[in-house]
């Protein structure tokens, strides 16, 4: 590349290289000056979306110092609070007798699977299905249709509906 006016081609005197040497002592000294002072970025930021999205940041898992609770919850619906009474009204008589079906009033937070459990161990019967309705008085009935072989006559008189 010699002779041909490119900047790399020219040819510095022996003077050149201690130029050079503290050319590169000011530079390091203003970059080390920076990075003491510390180096700001501020400026006006492009935003390209009309909506502000949340930056995700970092998320670290909880390290509890106790228990949240200190004594474990007690399943407040067992198979006695569950069912409050047989009803023993005129209707549910004659659901007893024409369709082998028992009416219960139950707890208003017990589901069909919950009743269901309840009247196989307090009874020692077995049902077929159980259908329920909340009244407008604010009560959950619940009609136990019995399998079968049980006869809902017979268990009305166990339980003292009759």
């Amino acid at each position: 590349r010699e002779g041909d006016g490119h900047p790399s081609a020219v040819e510095f005197p022996s003077a050149v290289p201690v130029v050079v040497a503290t050319m590169a002592g000011t530079k390091a000294a203003a970059v080390s000056k920076g990075l003491k002072k510390g180096i700001s970025k501020k400026g006006t930021r492009i935003h390209t979306k009309v909506h502000f999205y949340r930056p995700k940041t970092l998320s670290l898992d909880r390290k509890p110092k106790y228990a949240p609770r200190s004594v474990p919850k007690k399943n407040t619906l067992d198979k006695f609070s569950v069912i409050k009474y047989p009803l023993t009204t005129e209707s549910s008589m004659k659901l007893i007798e024409d369709s082998n079906t028992l009416v219960f009033i139950v707890n208003i937070k017990s589901n069909k699977r919950q009743i269901k459990s309840a009247v196989k161990e307090l009874y020692n019967i077995d049902c077929d299905k159980v259908n329920t309705l909340i009244t407008p008085r604010g009560l959950k009935k619940a009609y136990v249709r019995l399998s079968k072989e049980f006869d809902a006559l017979d268990v009305a008189n166990r339980v003292g509906v009759i």
